[in-house]
């Protein structure tokens, strides 16, 4: 029987191993002129096919031209790369922050997956920031704890402010905000560094930390818990085997206190929203002061565990010790689930409310188009299309057609009831130029409510609304590059004009190079003072 099995998956091993190297060959040779005018061609054609707000802040016009202009500056072979960064310098005039565009990866085979799984590349313990025309590091874990509040100065020769005004040329905003580029271009800095370059395994940094300036070098290496050995013929032979440790035989008792402790370990790590890549947790609270009077809720995203046990514990909390203020950090908040920030928001009013409005698409299942995409694996596009049925039926349920436009009903825009212990005090809310998406959402039904004072920036995402939802991650013929395409326009009941810009703040305070140096939260410092006033 096992002889049967390695005879009938051998074919796939090989074709796997086949398709991984035409892959790998495909992105990097240099594509002809007419199958780069092909994909130029291809992802508007699928940006006008399904995103419902292409036009919003650009013309028909003025993409037309774009695009145009893009194909006729085409004139000689190119590879996938240099082609991703000219294309995204166009599809960037959409206006929409979830819109984007990516070049293709590095494929690995079976063997070399393993074994970099048991690698790391310390660089990413690194988090940066850019403030005051510098890129600092504002955050750092493991070793490079040192490094904060350090300037970048150079990057393997090269100047890191040039390479940040090329990457604020390769993604956009929602329409005309500008906070967001500079929020996200250091946020994000490695990641763009990685689109921009290509997969690396080695890379030196220049620092300048108080009057030294200082070289580092960071080598992707194996993780601790494997034996020593040189990393490239491990990752060419697969031999790395976990340090094995002497085993402690463990009595009944200590066996089942072990696995109580463990279950009650992953609860909380699930409340919390705990991240094992960054070693931190989602949402926390605090309190200020001794009495309690003013709870401090950091929100890092709306994504990962069970949210609905960290909102009811922590206004459980809030009602028992009688806090009068109640301060949401949504600063570095780029969003995530409608359905936890409608939860939060049940905690936050005492009337019944809507969330969002019905959102606009451009086809009766969005979900189906998100399962079938070139992108996704074979498997779960053979899975989608043996329930295409099941899921067609209950997104038309889902969508309605008025005034020749087609709606989507999230359970987001439903009518929704308060909480009955939700909070009455005063709320202030810390928002910046990577507040976006549901932070945004967020925040725009918070501001129209009147219900919270804002401080910070101007938030990334749009007060009017964004398209995202579901996505279509449309992967071009030739060049492999993949575009992501909102599907669904996603906007509270409240709008303001001029179009195009994010919710301001009703006190505007930008931190400095100086505030992070000195480790302080200007913001966090205006609201607490502007508590002892009142």
């Amino acid at each position: 029987m096992k002889k049967l099995i390695l005879m009938l998956s051998l074919p796939l091993v090989l074709a796997s191993c086949a398709s991984v190297e035409k892959h790998n060959l495909q992105i990097t040779r240099l594509h002809a002129v007419e199958d780069l005018h092909e994909d130029v061609d291809k992802v508007y054609k699928q940006l006008k096919r399904h995103h419902p707000r292409l036009y919003q802040y650009s013309s028909k016009e003025t993409l037309d031209f774009k695009f145009d202009s893009l194909k006729k500056s085409i004139k000689e072979p190119m590879d996938s790369r240099t082609f991703y960064k000219q294309l995204s310098q166009v599809t960037r005039f959409v206006g929409q922050g979830h819109m984007s565009v990516s070049p293709p990866s590095r494929q690995f085979k079976r063997k070399e997956r393993k074994a970099l799984n048991k690698t790391k590349f310390d660089i990413n313990n690194l988090d940066f920031e850019y403030l005051d025309h510098k890129l600092l590091v504002v955050n750092a874990r493991g070793n490079d704890s040192v490094l904060v509040g350090s300037e970048v100065l150079e990057i393997k020769d090269e100047n890191p402010l040039g390479l940040i005004e090329q990457y604020k040329k390769r993604f956009a905003s929602d329409g005309y905000n500008t906070t967001f580029y500079n929020r996200a271009v250091g946020t994000r800095f490695m990641r763009f560094y990685l689109s921009d370059k290509g997969r690396f395994d080695s890379i030196s940094l220049t620092f300048r930390n108080s009057d030294s300036t200082f070289v580092k070098h960071y080598k992707r290496r194996l993780k601790d818990k494997y034996a020593s050995k040189d990393l490239d013929t491990a990752l060419a032979k697969d031999s790395l085997q976990p340090i094995k440790t002497p085993k402690v035989k463990l009595t009944k008792v200590e066996r089942k206190a072990k696995k109580r402790e463990a279950k009650a370990k992953r609860r909380y790590n699930s409340k919390y929203g705990y991240s094992a890549l960054r070693d931190e947790y989602n949402r926390s609270l605090d309190f200020v002061g001794p009495d309690s009077s003013v709870a401090v809720m950091k929100i890092r995203g709306f994504s990962n565990g069970n949210y609905k046990a960290f909102y009811d514990d922590t206004f459980k909390t809030i009602d028992s010790l009688q806090t009068e203020t109640l301060v949401i950090d949504l600063r570095d908040n780029f969003g995530g689930r409608l359905k936890e920030i409608t939860y939060l928001y049940s905690y936050l009013t005492d009337e019944n409310f809507v969330m969002i409005n019905p959102s606009e698409i451009n086809t009766r299942s969005p979900f189906l188009k998100y399962t079938m995409s070139n992108s996704r694996p074979t498997g779960i596009k053979i899975l989608a299309g043996i329930l295409s049925p099941f899921i067609y039926g209950y997104e038309l349920c889902k969508t309605k057609k008025k005034n020749g436009q087609l709606y989507y009903r999230f359970k987001a825009s439903r009518e929704q009831d308060p909480k009955p212990n939700n909070f009455k005090g005063k709320i202030y809310v810390l928002i910046n130029g990577n507040s976006f998406s549901a932070s945004s959402v967020l925040s725009t039904k918070l501001h129209g409510d009147q219900r919270a004072t804002f401080v910070g920036e101007e938030t990334g995402g749009a007060y009017n609304g964004t398209v995202a939802g579901f996505y279509k991650v449309y992967e071009l013929p030739n060049t492999k590059v993949k575009a992501r395409i909102g599907l669904a326009h996603i906007d509270a009941p409240y709008k303001t004009e001029p179009d195009g810009y994010g919710v301001k703040p009703d006190v505007e305070i930008l931190p400095t190079y100086q505030d992070r140096l000195n480790q302080r939260d200007p913001e966090l410092e205006w609201v607490l003072e502007d508590i002892e006033r009142k």
